[in-house]
């Protein structure tokens, strides 16, 4: 990849038509597409979907930190280095922020990038604020901090240096094997309890999780992602998100178990979300992949949902209601249990070695008469 400042910064314009939204040929328009390597075997020697063409863009932000007061959310602030993701997980709940852009959430979410370049340093003057008051940070919670572009940016890495740096827990959530790269910076902030660590995974099965989460690591690579972490004295959950009635929910207690044996120790779950335009996205996917049980589907969907395909009330949006949702609960909290997960709390992170960034020095006139 280019370096950095050889990105283009004016924003692309909107995209029209074929795959915009809902377009699932769209979706998978062939192009060229840097392989990124999560465990699926090279181009031509695998059944890889047809690539989109990946575009960087740079984006200066005017602030980084995220702040939320939702109840059913176990953190209040987030950080996201960049905008959309490449891994074009086709049931993704932040695919519509790209709508504020003017973009679609459909093929422009997934192959139109945008890298806060300027990150690092605005979470390094937010620190410095006198008035900053510092809890944990969730790292790539609206878009996965490891993109395939961060080998070259190393955004992400920079942000992980100065919460290291100034003692700042923070908690991080992924799907890519990339976050592997960063365990001399994890694993001295985890024995001082100031960082922790989560993988996304689905499915176990190989087939699905190509179509359903298409450059994202495979599942086995994030087992052994999770393993590797766990060697290292990294405290990593599994997050089982989302969960798709008669799709992935069959192996719900399958990933649990392998997750555990990977060295995960802890876990939670999600149900279903497709708010917005994610909603005639995944139905498209479901059609596709899944003709003979969409609609059986579906209607599972709503029936956790109040008769919708999707209830935003805080009390209902993470896990659903009624029986079906009541029963997956139930196999949920039974598996953890036999599983010894959840058993030791890592939800607590020090924030007692928080040191604040010291302000520049500023420059000295007279020291440039020498």
């Amino acid at each position: 990849m280019d370096e950095p400042d050889e990105y283009p910064i004016a924003p692309p314009a909107p995209r029209k038509g074929r795959g915009a939204v809902t377009n699932l040929q769209g979706r998978y328009e062939r192009d060229e597409r840097a392989v990124f390597d999560d465990g699926w075997l090279p181009a031509g020697e695998d059944d890889l979907p047809p690539s989109l063409k990946t575009h960087v863009f740079e984006e200066r932000a005017r602030s980084i930190l995220t702040h939320n007061a939702s109840p059913d959310i176990p953190f209040s602030v987030s950080l996201n280095p960049y905008r959309g993701c490449e891994h074009g997980c086709i049931y993704c709940f932040a695919r519509p922020t790209h709508s504020y852009l003017g973009l679609s959430p459909g093929l422009d979410f997934e192959s139109r990038i945008y890298a806060k370049v300027n990150a690092p340093e605005l979470l390094r003057r937010e620190l410095m604020k006198k008035s900053y008051v510092p809890e944990p940070i969730a790292l790539g919670v609206n878009t996965d901090a490891y993109q395939p572009v961060e080998r070259e940016l190393r955004l992400t890495r920079r942000v992980i240096e100065i919460l290291r740096e100034h003692g700042h827990p923070f908690a991080a959530i992924t799907k890519s094997s990339l976050i592997e790269r960063d365990i001399d910076l994890l694993a001295p902030m985890a024995e001082r309890g100031q960082v922790m660590a989560a993988v996304t995974i689905t499915t176990l099965d190989a087939d699905i999780a190509r179509t359903l989460e298409p450059r994202a690591a495979t599942p086995l690579r994030r087992l052994r992602t999770i393993r590797t972490l766990a060697q290292a004295g990294i405290p990593v959950g599994v997050s089982i998100a989302p969960v798709i009635p008669f799709v992935t929910e069959p192996d719900l207690e399958r990933v649990l178990e392998a997750c555990a044996q990977a060295g995960a120790t802890s876990a939670s779950y999600i149900v279903l979300r497709l708010p917005w335009e994610v909603a005639p996205l995944f139905k498209d996917w479901l059609a596709a992949h899944f003709p003979q049980r969409a609609e059986r589907v579906m209607a599972r969907v709503r029936d956790m949902r109040g008769g919708k395909d999707y209830d935003s009330s805080f009390a209902q949006r993470m896990k659903g209601e009624g029986a079906w949702a009541e029963l997956l609960k139930q196999r949920f909290e039974k598996a953890v249990k036999r599983l010894g997960l959840n058993a030791r709390r890592h939800g607590i992170l020090d924030m007692s070695e928080f040191k604040r960034p010291a302000a520049p020095v500023p420059p000295n006139p007279q020291l440039d008469l020498f």
